[in-house]
């Protein structure tokens, strides 16, 4: 039987009465847009990361943009984040008119350099954008103490990371404003897209209120050139089922990410991932680096795949040498740590439903494409 990345049947499966029944009472009181669902998700989100407020829109991408215009990013100003991530955080940036300002990550945590970001600081720079990619905080301290320092807003890419901590602290609630995905392979993930914007800054927050409603307070008074993005009742109702479950998923795939490293740290290639001492890493994917440069990543994927086990990578060309980036002027070797990564890095299976027999699998499969290739 194949081995997914992600197992959302299996999930499904766990929670299908739930999952079900929160549905059916949706559709049996006909309010499907801004109703007492969303409401409530947004009340229990916001208390499960200890911020003041959470507001639901239409997809992580949109949480986002919406969030950096609350923060007042307009045209012509430049936002700090890393080249490796997914595009929707460059994304974001450019269709605010600001431009991305790259700085390289940190080989570790695959986050974005905290000693890197001063030299790239400009007099348009207005904002810090942090992706705590694949689960795992970036180092914010710093971060905090340079936005602290050059009076520029702090917006968090949670996007990979709902219920991860820095310092015993949930991301999204250490900057000015943390944005969530629940894109359906995330920790939390709807049934199609959604995402949120979480601040503890009451002026943020009835800014990103007011942008996702097509700008108004009070339905066909506008205010401010808005969008229409809004979480909507079915999938705030599925991801509050959810919610109530993210601990203990949390827990399972931490408990499997340990499994994973005890069989993976003797294998000769296979560098599983890090956790820096200041991270709770919630492994919303398990990330390894092939770091032999005789182990060729695309022959051992298609060794897996003749296995039945799915893998991914996350992500094969950092945003700096996209095409979409071009003007930008930038060339291999500017950001070379994103480039050495993008190269080497793949994602393992990895769900709470995960069983150990099937990560003794995976780990065989490794096992024995390293024994062909001593053969050869």
């Amino acid at each position: 039987m194949n081995i997914p990345v992600v197992d959302l049947t299996a999930q499904y499966a766990s929670l299908k009465e739930e999952i079900n029944g929160a549905i059916y009472d949706v559709v049996q009181s006909g309010q499907f847009i801004l109703g007492p669902e969303i409401k409530a998700f947004e009340k229990e989100t916001a208390a499960y990361l200890g911020v003041g407020f959470a507001i639901g829109v239409a997809s992580g991408t949109d949480a986002l943009q919406l969030a950096l215009l609350a923060c007042n990013v307009r045209p012509g100003d430049e936002i700090i984040t890393t080249p490796f991530t997914f595009i929707s955080t460059a994304e974001a940036i450019t269709q605010c008119g600001a431009t991305p300002t790259f700085v390289d990550i940190d080989p570790k945590t695959y986050n974005v350099d905290p000693t890197k970001i001063e030299s790239r600081l400009t007099e348009k720079t207005k904002a810090i954008l942090p992706v705590h990619l694949y689960g795992q905080p970036a180092d914010m301290d710093p971060i905090l103490e340079l936005a602290l320092k050059y009076d520029l807003r702090v917006i968090e890419d949670c996007a990979q990371a709902l219920g991860a901590e820095y310092k015993g602290k949930k991301v999204g609630s250490l900057g000015d404003a943390g944005c969530l995905s629940f894109f359906p392979s995330k920790v939390l993930g709807a049934y199609g897209d959604g995402g949120m914007v979480v601040t503890n800054n009451s002026k943020i927050a009835e800014m990103v209120a007011m942008l996702r409603n097509h700008g108004c307070e009070q339905k066909y008074y506008h205010l401010v050139p808005g969008f229409n993005s809004r979480l909507d009742e079915l999938q705030a109702a599925i991801l509050r089922v959810k919610l109530r479950h993210l601990n203990e998923w949390i827990d399972q795939r931490r408990r499997k990410a340990l499994s994973y490293r005890q069989f993976l740290e003797p294998l000769d290639g296979v560098e599983p991932p890090w956790i820096a001492p200041y991270s709770y890493h919630i492994f919303n994917y398990y990330t390894v680096r092939l770091n032999n440069l005789t182990l060729s990543r695309d022959k051992l994927r298609e060794h897996f795949n003749s296995r039945g086990i799915d893998t991914a990578i996350y992500y094969p060309l950092a945003l700096h040498l996209q095409e979409v980036y071009k003007s930008l002027g930038h060339v291999v070797g500017d950001f070379p740590e994103s480039e050495h990564a993008q190269g080497e890095v793949l994602s393992l299976p990895m769900y709470a439903e995960l069983s150990e027999g099937q990560i003794g699998r995976i780990v065989g499969a490794i096992k024995d494409f390293n024994q062909m290739r001593m053969v050869i």
